[in-house]
């Protein structure tokens, strides 16, 4: 199932997007899908296309305006060079243009991101009201810090037992900081797992029965927190 290359507006000026929409004609509930630091690659439109052969409409917006790269290097210098508001908007508009789609059903969608996108993800969440639930996929970005008092969608976290970069403990004291405010997050630690282990496109890192049972937790969060009326 393939998708295509979609334009929307952020803040009055153009942005694009990644959009896989599923099988048959009907309505689904929408997600936002976030690029990891290499920008909107080949690995995070077969997510979305994974997402639309689950029954969901999702899409992937492109945060770098269009630049990639394989080199950790250069990534890292996108992703700090990566303004946070900027991005965010992106995110806004995106999600307002997948809530407008034919093919959505409901006023909510889900936001899922992995490495710095999983950051983004619960900034995001923190953002919008119109984030019904979130998933971080070992989230982490240097630059970005939570208002978590704002935060209304439940958060599920999926991290990795030997990441140096989203820790375990890290990951721990977020969801400790999140339930004292009396808002909901569900914690997962793949033991033996490193940071991407869910990236297919990444052999020396990619763990299939880590990534297989993440992929199954996050569809079912998405189908207990979103319209489940549209999986009929």
């Amino acid at each position: 199932m393939a998708g295509e290359i979609v334009e929307f507006e952020s803040n009055g000026t153009g942005a694009q997007g990644y959009l896989s929409l599923p099988a048959g004609g009907g309505k689904a509930p929408g997600i936002i899908v976030i690029q990891e630091w290499w920008g909107l690659v080949s690995h995070i439109k077969d997510v979305a296309d994974r997402f639309a052969a689950a029954g969901f409409v999702a899409l992937a917006p492109d945060l770098y305006h269009g630049e990639t790269t394989k080199s950790p290097d250069e990534a890292g210098k996108l992703m700090m060079a990566l303004k946070i508001d900027e991005a965010e908007r992106d995110l806004r508009g995106a999600i307002n243009y997948l809530i407008a789609h034919e093919r959505i059903a409901g006023e909510k969608v889900g936001m899922i991101g992995f490495c710095m996108g999983g950051a983004l993800s619960l900034y995001a969440a923190t953002k919008n009201e119109r984030v019904g639930a979130c998933v971080v996929f070992y989230g982490a970005h240097p630059k970005v810090t939570y208002d978590l008092e704002n935060l209304r969608a439940p958060v599920l976290g999926i991290f990795a037992e030997k990441d140096d970069f989203a820790t375990p403990k890290g990951a721990r004291e977020l969801q400790t900081e999140i339930e004292s405010l009396g808002k909901l997050m569900e914690l997962h630690v793949y033991k033996n797992a490193d940071h991407a282990f869910f990236n297919d496109h990444r052999p020396e890192v990619y763990q299939p029965d880590a990534a297989e049972d993440a992929w199954r937790r996050t569809l079912a969060f998405f189908r207990e927190n979103l319209p489940v009326n549209s999986f009929s």
